[in-house]
């Protein structure tokens, strides 16, 4: 049996990342209904909201799901000790050290998200039960070495043993293949997620990713966190300032607070911080969670029969 599979009690090796201010208890229940593991993004919840996003995403589906935290987090032992006290079965955490010992320690599957296999390896010393390895393709923060997904998830595999996800640039069956065959267990999926019907992103910025062409996305911010961005009035302004030498403290100040928020889950398309990944210039229609599941499972299927005839005798 696929070990990503038999890790998380699902029925396909298809895992919803956890986004900022798309990834509520919708999303994740959804994508656990029909049968990969939903993600409750915790980055862009204060704790108390993500203990009632929690408790709707149990009582919505019975099936496995997790959380998504980012160790950067501002009140990361707060939200740390609500995963306890609401049961929470499954960690995904990303930006920093794996709490493994502290997760593992109350009957938690850890998972952490790595963009490099010298941080695999660390990952496996630490003790977590499974790897993400996302490439440069993918939305939002991105590690700084730039590398892309079809050349880490070898590197990776090569690295570690443990059961491996791949991330970045994955939005179909296609490339749900592609992964597998790289070594990977199973993928974790994004911006494919991120445009559904049930996320909990504005429609405004729905829209305009579901309307992009390939290029209309730019890794910027390097000297802060490596972010992909929409080419836009923001983007441009932080490129802007990037080219003039700008400081971390300049960019700091002019990325502010709050604006993921305003362009994601508000829908301010000028002011706000628009992240998505490279994938989105292949996807021009607002699915339902369920109808993308179908299309990645009917279309990683056709596609590992066509490789099938490809080999010349």
């Amino acid at each position: 049996m696929n070990r990503i599979c038999s890790l998380f009690g699902i029925q396909y090796p298809i895992i919803q990342a956890g986004m900022v201010w798309c990834s509520g208890w919708r999303l994740a229940s959804a994508v656990s209904n029909a049968g990969g593991l939903g993600l409750i993004g915790a980055g862009s919840m204060h704790p108390e909201v993500l203990r009632e996003h929690i408790r709707k995403c149990e009582a919505a589906t019975d099936k496995p799901f997790g959380v998504n935290v980012p160790l950067m987090y501002p009140e990361i032992d707060t939200l740390m000790r609500i995963l306890v006290e609401e049961k929470v079965k499954i960690v995904f955490t990303s930006a920093g050290n794996p709490k493994t010992k502290y997760l593992k320690d109350h009957d938690m599957t850890v998972v952490h998200v790595v963009s490099s296999s010298k941080f695999a390896t660390k990952c496996e010393e630490a003790g977590v039960d499974a790897i993400v390895a996302e490439g440069f393709e993918a939305g939002g923060h991105n590690g700084r070495e730039e590398t892309t997904t079809m050349c880490l998830i070898p590197a990776v595999r090569k690295a570690t043993s443990l059961p491996l996800l791949a991330a970045g640039g994955i939005g179909n069956g296609q490339a749900m293949l592609a992964a597998l065959a790289l070594g990977a267990d199973g993928v974790q999926i994004g911006t494919r997620f991120a445009l559904t019907k049930e996320s909990s992103a504005h429609e405004n910025f729905k829209k305009l990713c579901l309307n992009l062409k390939e290029g209309d996305t730019k890794l910027l911010l390097k000297k802060l966190s490596p972010t992909r961005l929409v080419k836009g009035d923001f983007a441009t302004a932080v490129e802007e300032a990037e080219a003039r030498g700008a400081s971390v403290e300049e960019l700091r100040e002019l990325l502010g607070k709050g604006r993921a928020k305003k362009g994601i889950f508000e829908g301010d398309l000028k002011e706000g911080e628009l992240e998505i990944g490279q994938v989105a210039s292949l996807f021009w229609e607002e699915l339902s969670v369920e109808e993308v599941m179908k299309e990645l499972i009917r279309d990683f299927k056709l596609s590992l029969e066509n490789v099938k005839t490809q080999l010349c005798s």
